[in-house]
């Protein structure tokens, strides 16, 4: 296997147009056509990790947080990020990174962190905005099933639990073929009309690509006349944090206990009621503050996360407890997602976990 075989096929497993504008997922050191024959895989990119890798002869380093965010005006190995990218190129490992594309995509990160509490009934929290795409196209009436099937195959037409969606309305089309056209009917030169079928069909931004060129593939005009529109709907299988229940509700304090056993939190901090039981509970892994309102509004008893400042805690303003467990703590579990996206693909790759802390912070 070679380093662009992973890397493709991470940038589409988890799409790279579902990061955040700030961020800077996908491959970022090495060259895409060296072969490798195992990877490990870690929540930060360290100096540590890079040693374990050269140690372990992974030739790639897959983690959740991104080593590069902003662009580097030289590399002499002042800070800590120019030592490791030297330190990597030196041992030919390569870094690739699924940040916050892996936080959005199917709320993966946030969902681990209920799945890890055993939460039923789990749902996106803040549903995404502005990745579902819609088409438009007109098709002569003998080929609209060939354009649809391959369209459909190509990934579009899904809307939830239902696939191979699309409106479809009798029209006519016309036009008239200029010098050096090969039209489909009609002469040149001549105006011609056209019994054709407004095909429509929704797909997520990432598959655009793929969609147009089974469009045009399959389409049998030479110009081919198609819309697409970027719809505000709200895809609520992708998005920010996740809510749930668990399976029944429980003290706070036993609460507090819990996500102290399973996230291995040794510093929890939180503000609301200590009173009370908790049912339902709403997570996302990272930075999640900004979430606090869509977690009231949904009714959570509990709403946790990382990176909570002093001053965001009065906004839980006695409502809901408001948790937060530390960043790393939350997104330790992100290293399980990705590695069971990779093993499902390739199976015979293989795989190791780091067996570095990489958390920055310590606790006294």
């Amino acid at each position: 296997m070679k380093v662009k075989d992973i890397a493709s096929f991470l940038d589409n497993a988890v799409p790279l147009s579902f990061q955040e504008s700030y961020d800077n997922a996908g491959l970022q050191v090495g060259d895409p056509d060296r072969k490798i024959s195992s990877a490990l895989i870690t929540l930060d990119i360290t100096e540590e990790t890079v040693e374990e890798a050269a140690a372990c002869g992974c030739g790639i380093i897959i983690a959740h947080h991104p080593l590069i965010f902003t662009p580097l005006k030289n590399i002499t190995g002042k800070t800590f990020q120019e030592r490791i990218i030297t330190r990597a190129i030196k041992e030919n490992i390569a870094i690739y990174a699924s940040h916050t594309n892996l936080d959005t995509f199917n709320y993966a990160v946030s969902r681990k962190m209920a799945e890890k509490l055993s939460l039923q009934n789990i749902e996106v929290l803040s549903p995404a905005r502005g990745k579902i795409c819609k088409l438009v196209t007109f098709v002569p009436e003998d080929h609209i099933d060939e354009v649809r099937n391959a369209v459909f195959d190509a990934g579009a037409g899904i809307t939830g639990n239902y696939d191979r969606c699309s409106f479809n309305a009798d029209g006519t089309g016309t036009y008239r073929a200029g010098e050096g056209t090969s039209p489909y009917r009609g002469e040149l030169g001549q105006f011609h009309t056209e019994k054709e079928i407004r095909f429509e069909t929704v797909f997520l931004s990432y598959m655009k690509s793929a969609v147009l060129e089974a469009l045009r593939n399959s389409h049998p005009y030479e110009e081919v006349a198609y819309d697409i529109y970027t719809l505000d709907n709200e895809l609520n299988s992708s998005g920010s944090g996740c809510k749930g229940t668990l399976q029944e509700k429980i003290p706070v304090r036993e609460f507090l206990g819990l996500l102290k056993e399973v996230f291995g939190a040794r510093g929890i901090r939180y503000a609301g009621k200590s009173e009370t039981y908790i049912k339902k509970v709403a997570f996302c892994g990272g930075s999640g503050a900004g979430l606090l309102g869509e977690a009231v509004k949904a009714g959570c008893d509990a709403y946790v996360t990382g990176d909570i400042k002093y001053h965001d805690f009065f906004n839980a303003d006695g409502r809901l407890l408001f948790v937060d467990i530390g960043h790393y703590e939350s997104e330790k579990f992100s290293t399980e997602i990705l590695y069971e996206l990779i093993i499902k693909k390739f199976p015979t790759f293989a795989l190791r976990f780091s067996e570095k802390n990489t958390n920055p912070i310590n606790y006294l």
